[in-house]
């Protein structure tokens, strides 16, 4: 299939999937979801690989049960995300209160004030486009990093529906410069800092016990500009049937003045920030990512 034509069929089904789910009621788009999400389970079969054995690694006390129960979280989770996703151009200031409540704002306004700008330290965890979305229509826009999609069409259709309610994306071939003009500026600026990196890009530290190659640009930007980080996280709360936004205070950085040696060491909190969300609510994280693909030099690959 040459790229052009490959390029439109996937820009089609992207929408498709995207208008079907949306036109759908919310109580029917769940339950569409769910059965999406047993399909994708089924299906998908290396995803489904390499979660289970990141569970084996990071939870080697749970049996293989309860790593099935967590991984099946894991998809119909996703399958939320698309449901939320989908249905972004109906939120307003007026209804954003049924779908998602903030919990902890008072620290997001404390960073505020602090007038240095915010960073949140962002995962892939609950219904993670929404968390960003849902504070935009708040009234509290931010910029986040992104990564273009190779699809152009796709892209397009996707920045689209993250920027309705005022955020605003940085490229990451220009991220530096823009982060820091927004930092200065008093603007929020979301990373997503729990994915596999290289080498190059980042550092070894631990995640669930495991040397994790993890960014170090949360650290290296805050460090430099003196900018808030704030753990910022949204959770499926299932007896409420909404979201909460969690905001943690502002994290307390080590700032010894030796940079390379505090990176590291602020690395290290957020990670372990992150881990103990994900030990308390394990199938809203992205299990089936290949966290720790990326070795130390002489190491033998995990998956």
């Amino acid at each position: 299939m040459h790229g052009s034509f490959k390029e439109i069929i996937e820009y089609t089904l992207a929408r498709l999937l995207l208008q079907t789910f949306g036109l759908m009621p919310r109580p029917m788009a769940r339950r569409a979801s769910r059965m999406l999400a047993w399909l994708g389970f089924h299906l998908a079969r290396r995803q489904r690989r390499a979660g289970i054995q990141n569970l084996r690694m990071a939870m080697p006390s749970l049996s293989d049960k309860e790593r099935r129960r967590i991984l099946r979280g894991c998809f119909q989770n996703l399958g939320r995300l698309l449901v939320e996703f989908s249905h972004f151009p109906e939120l307003s200031k007026g209804n954003i209160s049924q779908y998602v409540f903030h919990d902890g704002l008072e620290h997001y306004l404390e960073g505020l004030r602090r007038g240095r700008g915010i960073i949140f330290m962002a995962a892939h965890f609950g219904a993670w486009e929404l968390s960003s979305f849902a504070h935009s229509i708040y009234g509290y826009p931010l910029k986040f990093i992104v990564r273009a999609i190779d699809n152009s069409r796709v892209d397009d259709l996707i920045s689209h529906y993250r920027t309705m309610g005022g955020n605003r994306p940085i490229q990451r071939r220009s991220a530096a410069r823009d982060i820091l003009k927004a930092l200065r500026q008093n603007e929020a600026v979301g990373i997503l800092f729990d994915q596999n990196t290289t080498r190059d890009e980042g550092i070894f530290v631990d995640f669930f016990g495991i040397p994790a190659a993890t960014t170090t640009a949360i650290a290296t930007f805050a460090l430099r500009t003196g900018a808030a980080v704030l753990p910022g996280f949204l959770i499926w709360e299932e007896s409420q049937g909404k979201h909460r936004l969690r905001f943690d205070p502002p994290v307390e950085l080590i700032n010894t003045g030796d940079l390379a040696r505090d990176v590291i060491e602020n690395t290290k909190i957020f990670n372990r920030i992150l881990e103990s969300y994900v030990r308390k609510y394990p199938d809203q994280w992205l299990w089936i990512h290949r966290r720790w693909k990326t070795r130390p030099e002489g190491e033998n690959s995990i998956y």
